[in-house]
């Protein structure tokens, strides 16, 4: 469903550094990045799932829950590591909560925004699923 992708992390006594790349650490060709912040207590982001679009998200900063479900079960995952991006595949429904106080949530995504790769209403996901099966 997800998994953990390791990003280099590249030890400074002068602050350390990550990197991704495309097709090394990141196995898709790169085509937008966006960050969420500033998320007020107890609200949620995500809600949706994608029809191509793969995506790797990173708590830069602070941290957060992701719960990743692909219509048969769900998984949740605590993302609080700058070295590490949660890849996300297409056709998976994600829920982003429980963010700290600071947290950064940066997505580095397969595909540019169009509204027509989204899947916003959960019952449409289900079915989705089923037919692609």
């Amino acid at each position: 469903m997800g998994r953990i992708i390791e990003l280099p992390k590249i030890i400074d006594p002068r602050g350390n550094l990550t990197v991704a790349q495309q097709m090394k650490e990141i196995p898709f060709e790169l085509n937008r990045v966006y960050w969420t912040y500033d998320v007020p207590s107890g609200e949620s982001r995500g809600g949706h799932a994608h029809i191509e679009c793969q995506e790797i998200l990173v708590a830069v900063s602070g941290s957060f829950h992701v719960t990743l479900d692909d219509g048969k079960e769900r998984q949740t995952y605590h993302l609080n590591h700058p070295y590490q991006g949660l890849y996300v595949g297409a056709g998976i429904w994600r829920e982003l909560d429980d963010f700290s106080s600071g947290a950064v949530c940066l997505v580095l995504a397969s595909h540019f925004f169009e509204e027509s790769d989204y899947i916003r209403d959960y019952d449409q996901f289900l079915e989705f699923v089923r037919c692609s099966k």
